[in-house]
């Protein structure tokens, strides 16, 4: 398809043009209506100033007789203002006026005629149009009565090519605009066109040109970036989710291998079953790793939405902190919870006491410095309408630099490296939230971390 045919089938020249004939059919009736108003009123009052006269001269011909109406016919008619007088004798000879002798009268009856007139202009004759009224007065006399209206249907002649003008200039111009917004409008299509089809190539980088006008196009290219920007964030976390997720396999089932063989090089029974028991312990926390990454899928992908439900949140800390409290006391800290009553979301209970269970497992592992005990504390509050589940405890906390990455998949600290852990927990705990339109939010609790949960307020 050449550049022409694209420009005349792009939607912005058809909506020119559908514009631009809805404008001029607008205009031409608008200016089409003046016109004829116009035309008709001059006529109209043409016809009546020559109406009036031959009523006049009619009144006079009946009062003074053909004396009276023949001298006011030579006077009105040596006047050269446009006016045509013809008194004519019953057989038609002239008698007085400025017409020559009688035009042609229809047979019909009608009182008006119209005729050519021939009018002196200096040296020059022109070819004048004349209307009259034609009347016959008593005893047979024939009276004509009329204007030189060429000056009228030259106005109108003028009128009407003012009109064709117009539509032509406005056509003209509507097409060409038409043409150039298309064009441009063309030109920035293409120009996306051309962005797809190189992020279709490969190119994830590629971006959709933004012209700076911050029209559609420009919110539609921001938007598709946007959308991009994600998607390519995505397939970065998923690649690096890959490499993570065969780095933390191959350890264990490098160790399961080992251990396995060297069990068999012994030919000790004894060394069978501790073989085995170990396998099955390292296969319970591989099982754990996929069983938290299958969950975190689960959760950002919106999946169990359809079962939301109220919850009550001050019965669920309750639940949550009744069943680490022993763990605490193990650890020789202690934990405790506080929550407002009535505290309800509409949520998955079994995702949130996950979530809320994650927490607290990075409080025991996390939330004691060196030579001290865990003291953890958890709440439940209303903030600025909003449910808020916070968990504290006084450890070594998160720094303000690594708050934001901690919740990407098998993120471990350094210092968290020696406790036993995948990296997974604070990612589970995210993508509940963005199941449930919450936030995760990490604090310094000075010392320690107090990570919240805010969820919106349910009935």
């Amino acid at each position: 398809m050449n550049g022409r045919a694209k420009l005349l089938r792009t939607s912005t020249f058809r909506l020119a043009a559908l514009y631009l004939v809805l404008f001029a059919v607008s205009v031409g009736a608008l200016l089409g209506y003046v016109y004829l108003n116009t035309a008709v009123l001059l006529q109209e009052q043409t016809d009546y100033t020559i109406q009036a006269e031959v009523r006049a001269l009619s009144d006079q011909y009946q009062l003074r007789g053909l004396s009276g109406i023949l001298d006011t016919v030579q006077r009105r008619s040596a006047d050269d203002r446009g006016s045509v007088y013809l008194l004519a004798a019953p057989a038609g000879q002239r008698i007085a006026g400025n017409l020559d002798d009688l035009p042609t009268v229809p047979k019909d009856g009608t009182s008006w005629i119209e005729f050519p007139l021939q009018v002196q202009k200096g040296a020059v004759r022109e070819n004048h149009v004349a209307r009259a009224f034609y009347a016959e007065l008593p005893g047979g006399f024939k009276l004509i009565v009329g204007r030189d209206v060429e000056s009228l249907r030259q106005f109108a002649n003028i009128i009407r090519q003012s009109i064709l003008y117009a539509l032509a200039i406005a056509l003209v111009l509507g097409l060409g605009g038409g043409l150039l917004m298309s064009r441009n409008f063309l030109r920035r299509v293409d120009a996306i066109t051309d962005a797809s089809r190189s992020i279709m190539a490969g190119n994830m980088s590629g971006r959709m040109p933004v012209s700076g006008s911050n029209d559609e196009l420009d919110r539609l290219a921001l938007a598709l970036n946007a959308m991009l920007d994600r998607i390519e964030s995505l397939m970065g976390a998923m690649k690096e989710v890959s490499s993570n997720v065969a780095h933390d396999l191959k350890t264990p089932l490098t160790r399961i291998k080992a251990r396995v063989e060297a069990a068999l090089r012994s030919g000790s029974e004894a060394e069978y079953r501790a073989a085995l028991e170990n396998t099955v312990d390292d296969s319970d926390r591989l099982l754990d790793t996929f069983n938290a990454l299958l969950s975190i899928a689960r959760a950002e992908a919106g999946q169990a939405r359809s079962g939301l439900a109220p919850v009550d949140v001050s019965e669920l800390i309750a639940d949550v902190a009744e069943l680490y409290e022993p763990m605490a006391e193990e650890e020789g800290g202690t934990l405790t919870a506080t929550a407002a009553p009535g505290l309800r979301v509409q949520g998955d209970r079994q995702l949130l006491a996950q979530a809320l269970a994650n927490l607290l497992d990075n409080a025991l592992k996390y939330g004691a410095r060196d030579g001290e005990t865990p003291r953890i504390a958890v709440t439940g509050a209303r903030e600025d309408g909003k449910v808020v589940i916070a968990v504290a405890d006084h450890g070594g906390g998160i720094p303000e630099a690594d708050r934001a990455r901690v919740t990407e998949r098998f993120v471990r600290l350094d210092r968290s490296r020696t406790k036993p852990g995948n990296g997974l927990g604070l990612s589970l705990v995210s993508g509940v939230m963005k199941l449930h339109k919450g936030t995760l939010v990490l604090e310094d609790n000075a010392p320690g971390l107090r990570a919240k949960l805010v969820l919106p307020a349910g009935r």
